[in-house]
């Protein structure tokens, strides 16, 4: 019937109303592995549906009568003005989405005075990022059981100019995606179905395979082995790269070779942040990786303000996984985050149109928050608090 309810069917991004509608024209853009990279869980997936049942188990109490006009996001983040109290988070092989992905993504967080976050497994320079783009950079940091390859990716980054170092802790173990591992017979070698999907998506195999040939890990290519760096040589060989020993006295390591801001992201627990606190660090990430590696793992959203009220003067406060509204990003400032990182709303942007669909993403997600500030009658982001919330673990106001 023509008034039937169906998902967002057009092209045109500035038609598309939320961070769903570009999902949409995501999954009809790129092939389906690459959108299944993206989209995927570790296991059953419930941390993945975790993530958005426990933004939905947390409801407003707005305050009515007061004056919200002149309202604004900007606000502080490690001592930095910022657009928005958010920041794109760090995701790998970007360039499979697009080919010129970490680019688009630093640039579009660039216009909207926000951070952008570099992988360690990302395909592109992390020069190449700083020279291209600009604005705000940080640089994510996994170490492996090279530490030469951590110790090349701080030097270069500061070099660079990135401001601050997310050394990230939760993947010393690769969580197991298996809805992303069903698109191959083995590793790295994708199954017949797969390979005729591209055929399906002439855009992306022109814009991406083709032209620029198999997306390759760039920022360590120097210390894989030879076919190791691209997107397919490197799938078997990286996951084994990951030392599963670095432990909270690798943070000093990690501070005698890196001399700016530094964020543990992985924290999930009171004991640990209160840990990053007391060895100096300047900030944590509350993450699960976006459900990617842990299933049945606690949400960020969920331990949020007992961590926020443990170390929230000390240290700023970043969370992810999950946010796709503003209404989730108003939810977690409310509750004592400094600042939202998001990765999969800016994923589908960046693979419906490049920069174009990245910046039509963080255009939806800072309206919403705008407009839900405005419904809780506040003007800054600052106004947020707890009494704004019921839910569990959140005690009435009096």
């Amino acid at each position: 019937m023509p008034w039937k309810r169906r998902p967002f069917t057009g092209r045109d991004l500035s038609a598309a109303l939320n961070i769903a509608d570009l999902r949409e024209v995501a999954r009809r853009t790129v092939p389906g592995f690459a959108f299944e990279y993206v989209e995927g869980g570790a296991e059953d997936e419930a941390t993945l549906r975790g993530n958005r049942e426990a933004f939905a188990a947390l409801r407003f109490v707005p305050p009515t009568l007061i004056d919200t006009e002149g309202r604004s996001l900007a606000t502080q983040l490690l001592g930095t003005p910022c657009g928005a109290p958010l920041a794109i988070g760090p995701t790998g092989l970007n360039g499979m989405l697009h080919p010129q992905g970490d680019i688009a993504l630093a640039r579009a967080a660039a216009a909207f005075g926000i951070p952008y976050t570099l992988s360690t497994l990302s395909t592109t320079l992390l020069e190449d990022v700083a020279r291209q783009a600009g604005g705000r950079l940080w640089m994510q940091l996994y170490v492996m059981r090279n530490r030469a390859i951590a110790e090349d990716i701080m030097r270069r980054a500061a070099a660079s100019g990135f401001e601050a170092l997310l050394f990230t802790t939760d993947a010393n173990v690769f969580g197991s995606r298996e809805w992303d591992k069903r698109n191959y017979r083995t590793p790295g070698r994708p199954r017949m179905r797969a390979v005729l999907d591209t055929l399906r998506h002439p855009r992306w195999l022109t814009q991406v395979l083709l032209r620029h040939g198999i997306p390759r890990f760039r920022n360590i290519e120097a210390f894989l082995p030879a076919g190791a760096a691209s997107a397919v040589g490197g799938s078997t060989i990286i996951p084994q790269m990951f030392a599963p020993t670095i432990t909270w006295e690798d943070i000093a390591w990690v501070r005698e070779h890196w001399p700016r801001k530094l964020l543990i992201k992985g924290v999930l627990s009171v004991p640990d942040a209160r840990r990053a606190a007391s060895l100096g660090c300047d900030g944590i990430v509350l993450t699960n990786h976006g459900g990617r590696q842990l299933d049945h793992c606690v949400a960020p959203i969920e331990v949020l303000a007992e961590i926020a009220q443990a170390v929230g003067e000390r240290l700023t406060i970043v969370i992810d996984s999950g946010f796709r509204r503003g209404t989730d990003i108003a939810k977690a400032l409310a509750l004592g985050a400094d600042a939202v990182m998001i990765g999969r709303a800016a994923l589908y942007g960046l693979a419906a149109d490049g920069e174009t669909g990245v910046r039509r993403a963080l255009e939806v997600l800072t309206v919403e928050l705008d407009r839900v500030l405005g419904q809780l009658s506040c003007r800054t982001v600052g106004d947020l608090g707890p009494h704004l919330l019921r839910g569990p673990g959140i005690p009435a106001a009096r």
